[in-house]
């Protein structure tokens, strides 16, 4: 095997955006930022909930005033 040519490689502590939850796991980068984890994602845990808060929809309504 060649020396030298392989990145760095760190224990990484990944950070969920939506609910803060945070776990660590080996990367090349050393924090990883997720949009949804297992904690909060709707399949894991059963419940649905709308992380925008609007949609393409609502956005032409809202701009052509119809209701």
């Amino acid at each position: 095997m060649k020396e030298n040519i392989h990145p760095k490689y760190y224990r990484c502590t990944v950070t969920c955006v939506s609910c803060g939850a945070t776990f660590e796991t080996g990367s090349t980068a050393k924090e990883i930022k997720v949009d949804t984890c297992s904690n909060c994602h709707p399949f894991y845990t059963g419940k649905q909930r709308y992380v925008q808060a609007d949609g393409r929809v609502d956005r032409f309504n809202r701009k052509y005033g119809l209701k």
